[in-house]
């Protein structure tokens, strides 16, 4: 299993630290010829969604790494990987991959809750720490297209959600990777080894 880490900007290092402690090989995706490597999932880190945004534009890799998202690759989008995945974000016109089908708000907490820590339960997995860094939520599930299966909830703080899964596709409000908790990072690589079986 190789998996590979948007590195054109953000907190990608930590997300490769923590997969490698797992026992999972790991490549960095800086230009479009990266993605001409095999890799089994992808993972879109924290940082600043419009910065990585753009990049992704001006390097020719956002329409690559939409196709293979709408295709099934699994990936993990957390914090700005998040904003990056969402279909609409909430006060802004453009959107990025837009293969998420969630609406998102940006730096939703404000200053005074700009960076925070708690323990919350999620779906499937049980309560865990989450570690919030000017961080978006989700403001609302869209609905389902087509014969496509739904959104589903796994974890919400103070009655914000704070983490979705949409077929293959992860989505993530906080930074699990600066936590010493595997157990998200463990369901991202579930979610590849329930792809290679179906396959």
């Amino acid at each position: 299993m190789k998996i590979a880490v948007l590195a054109v900007q953000g907190a990608f290092a930590e997300h490769i630290n923590k997969l490698e402690s797992m026992g999972v090989s790991c490549m960095e995706l800086r230009n479009a010829t990266d993605l001409e490597k095999d890799f089994d999932g992808l993972v879109l880190p924290g940082g600043e969604s419009t910065v990585q945004g753009k990049l992704l534009r001006e390097l020719h890799m956002l329409e690559p790494l939409r196709d293979r998202i709408r295709q099934g690759m699994p990936v993990l989008g957390t914090c700005a990987g998040l904003i990056l995945l969402a279909q609409e974000i909430r006060n802004e016109d453009r959107i990025y991959l837009g293969t998420l089908s969630v609406c998102v708000q940006r730096n939703a907490y404000g200053r005074q809750l700009g960076s925070f820590h708690t323990e919350q339960e999620v779906k499937g997995i049980g309560k865990i720490p989450m570690t919030f860094i000017r961080a978006p939520y989700i403001e609302s599930v869209l609905p389902a297209q087509g014969e496509k299966p739904g959104t589903e909830v796994l974890a919400q703080v103070d009655g914000r959600i704070v983490a979705v899964r949409h077929g293959r596709q992860i989505g993530i409000a906080f930074h699990p990777e600066l936590d010493a908790d595997n157990r998200i990072h463990g369901m991202f690589l579930e979610s590849i080894s329930t792809a290679w079986a179906d396959a």
